[in-house]
């Protein structure tokens, strides 16, 4: 483990003290207890969290809980603890990539109308169970009368057979209007 001073590190690796001090008040740095800067663990800490596509990169990482602003963010840690307590640059912005990704896949999909929202589909799918139960329902007291009046088993077993496809008939036809209704003014 190498300790340094401020000073000597920004020499050491030919940045000015000021830029040092920015590091420091980014808490970019891991510091001793004494103020000087862990070489090893700073040069890890700062691999991790620098913006590979920015030379001389001062992104700001999260403080730890309960340190205040004016103190450094690891002022004593060893590396290991530091590949625990920050996100690798890498893999944070891989993630982001990604997720912004699939939002526009996503936002490409409902504008070709190949994606609707769920509830509207929830909606459309029970209003249509609610209709065809409405509607073979209503069936019994229409053919009651009709079915009555016959006695060839032959022909009631007809015309319920024309009655419940033609209930049925008529419900495909009204969900499918009020489905693509449904979809299409949501979109």
């Amino acid at each position: 483990m190498t300790i340094l001073s401020r000073t000597e590190y920004a020499s050491s690796k030919g940045w000015s003290r000021q830029y040092v001090g920015k590091l420091v008040q980014r808490g970019r740095l891991v510091l001793t207890l004494d103020g000087k800067v862990d070489v090893e663990a700073s040069e890890q800490y700062l691999a991790m969290t620098s913006d590979p596509s920015r030379s001389n990169s001062l992104g700001k990482v999260p403080r730890v809980l309960g340190h205040q602003e004016s103190e450094p963010a690891f002022p004593h840690a060893s590396p290991t603890a530091l590949s625990t307590a920050a996100p690798d640059y890498q893999k944070a912005r891989t993630r982001l990539a990604l997720a912004q990704a699939e939002k526009a896949e996503t936002e490409v999909l409902q504008a070709s109308g190949e994606l609707v929202e769920r509830t509207v589909v929830d909606e459309a799918a029970f209003a249509s169970g609610r209709m065809v139960r409405d509607l073979l329902l209503a069936l019994p007291p229409q053919l009651a009368p009709e079915l009555s009046a016959m006695n060839d088993p032959w022909d009631i077993e007809k015309y319920l057979m024309k009655e419940l496809r033609s209930a049925l008939e008529d419900a495909e036809r009204i969900s499918n209007e009020d489905f693509i209704h449904a979809v299409t003014t949501t979109s």
